[in-house]
C-alpha cells in the first residue's frame, strides 16, 4: 500500500477554511479540502457533518502550511 502525497492539517467550518486557503494561496501553497458532506449531498445522501471541511496540503509543504495555520489562530 503507498503513502499519501498528502497530510492532514485543518478540519473546520467552510468559514475557517477559506481563511486558510487564501493564507496558503499568499504562499504559494494549493491545499485539498474535502468536503464530505457536498460529496454525499451530490449522490443523494444526507449530510453527515454540514459545514464541516478538511484540508490537506502536500507533504513537501506541511511544514510551512502548519506554521501559516498557527499564526492564523
Amino acid at each position: 500500500m503507498s503513502q499519501s502525497t498528502y497530510q492532514h492539517l485543518f478540519t473546520g467550518s467552510t468559514i475557517d477554511v477559506f481563511a486558510i486557503k487564501t493564507a496558503l494561496a499568499e504562499a504559494s501553497i494549493r491545499p485539498v479540502v474535502k468536503d464530505e458532506s457536498e460529496s454525499a449531498r451530490l449522490a443523494g445522501f444526507g449530510a453527515t457533518a454540514p459545514m464541516m471541511q478538511r484540508v490537506f496540503v502536500h507533504r513537501d509543504e506541511f511544514d510551512k502550511a502548519s506554521e501559516i495555520l498557527s499564526n492564523l489562530l
